[in-house]
C-alpha cells in the first residue's frame, strides 16, 4: 500500500531537470579509464580495514584533480572535498572499497589471484560484490565534477568508505568508525548518494525502492552448554548438539508461525555450527553463530526477544543451558521518501525513464544505512549484467562478474544527482 500511495503523488512538486549535455564530452573522455580503474581494483582486492594500496591509488588520484584529500579515517578510508565556485550546500558521493575472502573462478584477463590467510584459513580475495566498480565509479565522478566547478552550487564530499563487509574480529570499521571520526562533518553534509552494483540486473537499468530498501542486519552467537559422555551412552550426558538442533529448528518457526511476512520480510539464519573433536564423544559445549534480517524496527524486537525465550527456555528443557548475543551490523537502509520524490526525475533523465525501476525490498544488509540515520540519503541499485544473459551468479560467489559497460551509468547518476540536487531552486 505504501508503494502505491507513494506513486500516486509522486510527481506533485518535483523539480524539473533536465539532462547534462555539456557533460557529455567529460563522460565520453573518462568512461575508458573508469574500466581500467575497475579492472585494476579487481585483479589487486584487498580486505576489509586492509585497503592499502587501493587508498593509495585513490588518494592519488583525487590529489592529481586537485581535490582537498584526507587519509587514514577510520584505518584506511580516504575522503575528497570539492567546493564549487559558487556556495551552497554539501552533497556526500559513498563508495566502499574492500573485497571479500573469495577463491576467484572466473576466467577473466584480469581475474584475481591474490591469497591470504582470513580466520586461520588459507583463501583467495576476490572482489565479489562488485565494491571494484563502485570505487571506479567514484572516481570518474570525481573527475568530470573536478572539471566543472563553475557548474557547483557547493560542495561535494567524496567518501570512499573501508570495511563495508565487516571489519575483522576484534577492531571498528566501515560506515560507524567514518562517522565517529566525523566524516559526515567540516563541511557538514546535508545529503548522500550511494550505489550498489548488481549482476542480477541488466546493463542500463537503475533500480530503486523508497523508504525501506535493504534489511538491518544482527549477528548472533549462541553458546550452547551440555555435559560430555561417551556416545554409546548418551543417558549419561547431556547433548548440546541435539539441543541446537531443537534450537535452530525453534528459531525457524518465529519466522514461519509469528512474524507478519505481510508488513515486511525477515530472515533467521544459522551459518556456522562448532562443537566436538571426534565421532564417539558427545561434547560439552556447541557453538552458533548466524544473523537476522529484518525491515520493520518492531519486527526486528521482537524476533530478538523470541530468539532470546527460545534459546534459554529450549536449552533448559533438554536439560542444558544457553545464552544468546547480539551485535549491530547494519540499521534499515532506508531511503528519504521527499528525497527520494525530489530526485527520481534526473535518474529517470539519465537512464531513461522506461530504465528505471521500482523494485521490492531485499534481505541484504548495507552499513551506508548509519549514514542514512544521520542525513537524508538516497541508496539504488545499477545494473551489471550483460545485455540477453540469462544467467547471473550472486554476489559474494566464486563466479560473480560484472559487465563494464554497465559503469558510466553509475557515473552519469551520482553526477547528475549531486548538480541537480545542489543546483536546484
Amino acid at each position: 500500500m505504501k508503494n502505491l500511495l507513494f506513486g500516486s503523488f509522486l510527481f506533485l512538486g518535483c523539480i524539473a531537470f533536465g539532462q547534462h549535455t555539456e557533460l557529455n564530452k567529460d563522460y565520453t573522455s573518462v568512461e575508458g579509464k573508469v574500466v581500467e580503474w575497475r579492472r585494476y581494483f579487481h585483479q589487486n582486492p584487498e580486505l576489509s580495514n586492509r585497503e592499502f594500496k587501493t587508498a593509495e591509488k585513490i588518494a592519488k588520484h583525487l590529489k592529481s584533480l586537485g581535490i582537498e584529500v584526507q587519509t587514514g579515517v577510520a584505518h584506511t578510508g580516504v575522503v575528497g572535498v570539492l567546493k564549487g565556485n559558487n556556495p551552497g550546500k554539501v552533497v556526500a558521493l559513498r563508495a566502499d572499497i574492500d573485497a571479500l575472502p573469495v577463491t576467484e573462478r572466473n576466467d577473466l584477463p584480469f581475474k584475481s589471484n591474490v591469497r591470504t590467510e582470513f580466520m586461520g584459513v588459507d583463501t583467495g580475495v576476490m572482489h565479489a560484490c562488485g565494491h571494484d566498480t563502485h570505487i571506479a565509479i567514484l572516481m570518474g565522478v570525481a573527475e568530470v565534477l573536478s572539471k566543472n566547478k563553475d557548474k557547483i552550487n557547493g560542495t561535494i564530499k567524496f567518501i570512499f568508505q573501508p570495511a563495508e563487509e565487516g571489519p575483522p574480529s576484534g577492531e571498528e570499521g566501515g560506515a560507524g568508525l567514518m562517522i565517529k571520526e566525523g566524516v559526515l562533518k567540516n563541511p557538514d553534509v546535508d545529503v548522500i548518494f550511494g550505489l550498489h552494483i548488481n549482476s542480477a540486473t541488466p546493463v542500463g537499468t537503475i533500480a530503486y525502492k523508497p523508504g525501506g530498501t535493504m534489511a538491518a542486519t544482527e549477528e548472533f552467537k549462541v553458546i550452547v552448554k551440555g555435559k560430555q559422555t561417551h556416545g554409546s551412552q548418551p543417558w549419561s550426558g547431556v547433548d548440546p548438539i541435539y539441543i541446537s538442533a531443537k534450537i535452530i529448528d525453534g528459531y525457524q518457526s518465529i519466522i514461519s508461525r509469528e512474524a507478519n511476512l505481510l508488513v515486511e520480510p525477515a530472515v533467521i539464519t544459522v551459518g556456522k555450527i562448532t562443537s566436538g573433536v571426534r565421532f564417539n564423544i558427545i561434547p560439552e559445549s556447541a557453538e552458533m553463530i548466524g544473523t537476522v534480517r529484518t525491515l520493520d524496527p518492531d519486527m526486528k524486537s521482537h524476533i530478538i526477544r523470541r530468539m532470546t525465550e527460545m534459546t534459554e527456555g529450549l536449552a533448559k528443557a533438554y536439560g542444558g543451558s544457553a545464552t544468546i548475543s547480539f551485535q549491530n551490523n547494519t540499521a534499515i537502509t532506508y531511503n528519504d521518501l521527499q528525497l527520494t520524490e525530489e530526485m527520481l526525475p534526473t535518474l529517470k533523465n539519465v537512464a531513461g525513464a522506461d530504465h528505471v525501476k521500482l523494485v521490492k525490498a531485499t534481505t541484504g544488509g548495507e552499513d551506508f544505512s548509519f549514514f542514512q540515520e544521520k542525513v537524508p540519503g538516497i541508496y539504488f541499485f545499477l545494473g551489471g549484467m550483460t545485455p540477453g544473459n540469462t544467467e547471473s551468479y550472486p554476489h559474494h560467489t566464486p563466479d560473480f562478474k560484472i559487465d563494464d559497460s554497465g559503469l558510466l551509468l553509475g557515473v552519469k547518476a551520482l553526477t547528475e544527482l549531486s548538480l541537480d540536487y545542489l543546483n536546484k531552486k
